[in-house]
Order: structure tokens, then C-alpha cells, then sequence
């Protein structure tokens, strides 16, 4: 059986600002190693082999904006996917299965699909591969299987499946007697104390032919779409972009309520593998291990008489004092401070950025670009400095500003500099005039990274007062 691991990672993370934010949500983010939760995500399901399975090159679903770090963080652990499909706009999860099954069908009829979102934690992954082992048989013979957690706790974020019947043959498949909504506290409590509960983790083995069958049957107008933003869908460098016409028509619906609660194929086999969504800073501190006091420390901190916190300092020093049951996160523009049990309402706190068009909730002040980075470190009125590191053989496109002007000094590595129909290399503590209005182009060269610090002036410092006429990376 050939199992494509399909990767969705989509979605902003907003539960977990400010950490997590529309230009770098929490699938790219290292919240519990050193690697990111999509690179852990890819990992965990490299050695399908040691339960008896074959494990295909994985199939990433992103957003457009996201597509270079993607890209990036897999080349850092070492993974060439099989593509990388370009969401043009957020769709939630059944359009974005329906583009993956079409694209892997026609490359494979019999491809099995593992549906797994970039953001989850599963701490047992043995316990994970035996429970797809068990799943794939079911899904090779045409079922619908999804994963149920066995609960720990009367979790109200989490939707519930009922586990029904035995499914004939298997030793852990069951029947899908029905989905249960996020439930309030009391309820969550009852279907706790009932075994046959198990939490939806959003996590599916079907085979691509069988996921479209029930979409033709079920969502045949957003089938129709999604066939023909995958048809007409093209190339970009690594990438492939789906039509966006197209894909804008497709209705946005998750496919729990597009398939799963109204097919008759669902099976769900229960799964105790240690899972979490990381759907709330709670949940992240009962991810991680803590002190003796219960706390869960990242960064500079110092803590006296705190119990039960989450304390992660980003960019200077914290001190919490006296404190219980409190989530401290700061980074370098932004400080959340929320009692455990109130950091769903984080969410009102990026509602409200959003009302007063704020930026905090989008970027951070260090911004990843396909080339490198930059960090904004100092503005007032007509300037503002930016720290900017190019990678080695990264170039920036060759551009031109109407509204300001810049200043390049060079602090570490070499620098190809085009200004006009002059291009000269530059060496640390050299420095270059670029006026408005003249076309310039910055490059790396070298083979270590390049540091440099940007001065502009001007009337407007926007990042959309930028002129491309070329660029390697085919940007806008």
C-alpha cells in the first residue's frame, strides 16, 4: 500500500498571538523543539516501513504566502516533496483534501492519502504508526477512517465522535455513529465518562479515489471547482498553484461537515498516542514538561514564587513574581499576559487589532522572504532602519521606489550591489547611496550570510512602494 502523507498547513494560528501570526502562524514555528511543527509533522511519518507500510514523498497544501518558508523548512531537515499545492485563498479543509485526492489520483489510481494537519503534537509516535497500520486496510478497502484520541480530560475545545460497532475484520476499527460539536463544560464531563467518546483530531487515511467519490456525492458543485482549479492549476518554480477563480468558488467547509457526518463509509479507529491540536496556550503547557513548581520556561526568564505558568521571553528579560496559573509570552512588539483559563479570549485580542488595522497580529518585526530576512529596529517621522540578512546565493529582485531613498552599510559578508548601470562589490564597514527612482538590485554572492543595515528616507515608507522588474523567486 502506498501511503501519501498529505500535509495541511493552512490557517493563522490566532489562538496562540503573539507568537503565532497571520505571516508566520504556529505550523512554522518550533513551540516545542527545535524544529517547527510542520517539520515535525513531515518526520513523524517517515518510518511507515517498520509496520509494514510504503511512504510516499509527502503533498503539502499552503497558502501562497507561506510557500517559500514551507519549501525552506523542508529542505532543512532533508525532505523533497512530491509538490507543493498553492492555496490562492483559504478554503478550510474539504476543498483543500478534494485538490490533494485529484492531484494524487492522477499519479497514482490506488494512492492512499493520510490527511494530517501541520499543527498537531503527538507524543507517542510508535503508538501513531500501529494506529495508521490499523487504519490502512480499512481505507484500502474503500472506508472512510479517521482517528479518534481517547480523552484524558473533559476537553471543550475538541468535537467528540461516538464510536459505534466493530467493524467486521478489524481488531480496532469502529463504525462512526456520529460527530458531536465542541461541547460546553457539563456535557464534555458526560461524554468523558462514556468509553465510546473519543475526541476528533482531524486527522484521515482514505483512498484519494474514495474521498472524491463522496465529495461527487455529497459536494458535487465544489468538486466541480476544485477539478478545475487542479486542471487548470500551473507550475511556479517548486510549486503549483491552483486556478484561483476557480478555487475562490469552492464553497468553505471543513470536511467533517462535508463528508464525514453524512457519508456511510466513516470508521474511526481510537488512537492513545499522546495528541494535542496546540489549539490554546494551555494546551501548550500541558504539552510540555514543567519545573518542580509546574512552570513551562522559554527564553530569559526568572521566576520566584510562580506555580502552573507558561512564561516564554523572546526578545529581553522577563520576571514573574508571585504568580499562579498565568501565560507571559513577549515578543519583540507585543506582551500577552492571560490567566490559563482565559486564553481562548485571545482571540478578541487579534479581533481587535484587526478593527483598528494594527499590524501585530500579521507579521512580526522579523520578516522572512524567500531571499532571507528582515527586522524593522528603529522608525519616526520620514526613516526607518531595518536589519537585513541575505542568504548565501539569495538575491533581492531588481526594484525601484518612487517615495524614498536608501542607505546600505555592510557589517558582515560581501554584497553585489546594482545601482543604475553600476554594479560593485561591497565588504564589511563599506557603504552605498541608493537615490529615489533608481533601479538597484541587492545579492549574496558569498557562501556565508550577508548583514547589512538599510536606512530609509522619504515621504512614504511602505512596503508596497516597490517596482519589480525582475526577480528570481516570480513575485508579483
Amino acid at each position: 500500500m502506498n501511503i501519501y502523507p498529505v500535509i495541511l498547513s493552512g490557517g493563522s494560528g490566532s489562538r496562540l498571538w503573539p507568537l503565532s501570526r497571520q505571516a508566520l502562524p504556529k505550523q512554522l514555528l518550533p513551540l516545542v523543539s527545535s524544529q517547527t511543527l510542520l517539520q515535525e509533522t513531515v518526520l513523524r511519518v517517515r518510518d511507515l516501513g517498520a509496520v509494514g507500510l510504503t511512504v510516499m514523498p509527502p503533498l503539502l497544501v499552503c497558502g501562497n504566502e507561506h510557500r517559500f518558508m514551507v519549501a525552506e523548512q523542508l529542505r532543512q531537515i532533508g525532505v523533497a516533496p512530491l509538490a507543493i499545492l498553492l492555496e490562492p485563498l483559504g478554503r478550510n479543509t474539504a476543498p483543500a483534501m478534494a485538490a490533494a485526492a485529484q492531484y494524487l489520483l492522477a499519479r497514482d489510481a490506488d494512492a492512499l492519502m493520510l490527511v494530517l494537519p501541520a499543527d498537531h503534537l503527538i507524543g507517542d509516535v510508535a503508538a501513531f504508526h500501529r494506529a495508521i497500520a490499523q487504519a490502512a486496510p480499512l481505507a484500502a478497502a474503500g472506508a472512510l477512517a479517521t482517528f479518534g484520541i481517547v480523552p484524558t480530560a473533559a476537553e471543550t475545545g475538541y468535537g467528540y465522535i461516538l464510536a459505534g460497532a466493530a467493524v467486521p475484520g478489524s481488531a480496532q476499527g469502529r463504525q462512526v455513529e456520529r460527530f458531536v460539536e465542541k461541547p460546553d463544560l457539563p456535557t464534555a464531563r458526560a461524554l468523558l465518562a462514556d468509553e465510546r467518546y473519543l475526541w476528533n483530531s482531524g486527522m484521515f487515511l482514505m483512498r484519494a479515489a474514495a474521498c472524491l467519490g463522496e465529495l461527487q456525492a455529497l459536494e458535487p458543485a465544489m468538486l466541480a471547482d476544485c477539478e478545475l482549479a487542479v486542471a487548470h492549476g500551473c507550475r511556479d518554480l517548486d510549486f503549483f498553484r491552483l486556478e484561483p477563480a476557480a478555487f475562490a468558488r469552492c464553497r468553505s467547509v471543513s470536511i467533517d461537515h462535508a463528508v464525514m457526518e453524512h457519508t456511510q463509509r466513516a470508521v474511526v479507529v481510537p488512537a492513545a498516542i499522546g495528541w494535542s491540536d496546540i489549539g490554546s496556550w494551555s494546551a501548550l503547557w500541558q504539552a510540555l514538561p514543567g519545573d518542580e513548581h509546574g512552570n513551562v520556561v522559554r527564553g530569559d526568564a526568572y521566576l520566584d514564587g510562580a506555580h502552573n505558568c507558561l512564561v516564554r521571553a523572546g526578545s529581553r528579560m522577563l520576571a514573574v513574581l508571585g504568580v499562579d496559573d498565568l501565560v507571559v509570552v513577549e515578543t519583540d512588539d507585543a506582551v500577552l499576559v492571560a490567566h490559563r483559563d482565559q486564553v481562548q479570549r485571545v482571540r478578541q485580542v487579534v479581533e481587535h487589532l484587526e478593527r483598528h488595522a494594527r499590524t501585530e497580529h500579521v507579521q512580526h518585526r522579523l520578516v522572512y522572504r524567500p531571499w532571507g530576512s528582515y527586522e524593522g529596529i528603529d522608525m519616526g517621522e520620514r526613516f526607518q532602519v531595518k536589519r537585513i540578512v541575505v542568504n548565501p546565493g539569495g538575491q533581492l529582485s531588481l526594484q525601484m521606489h518612487h517615495h524614498r531613498a536608501e542607505h546600505w552599510v555592510v557589517v558582515r559578508g560581501t554584497a553585489r550591489v546594482t545601482c543604475g548601470e553600476t554594479v560593485k562589490l561591497l565588504t564589511e564597514n563599506e557603504s552605498t547611496y541608493i537615490p529615489i527612482g533608481m533601479t538597484h538590485r541587492l545579492e549574496n554572492p558569498g557562501k556565508l550570510p550577508l548583514h547589512l543595515i538599510e536606512v530609509q528616507t522619504g515621504s512614504y515608507l511602505g512596503e508596497d512602494d516597490i517596482v519589480r522588474y525582475a526577480d528570481a523567486y516570480q513575485r508579483a
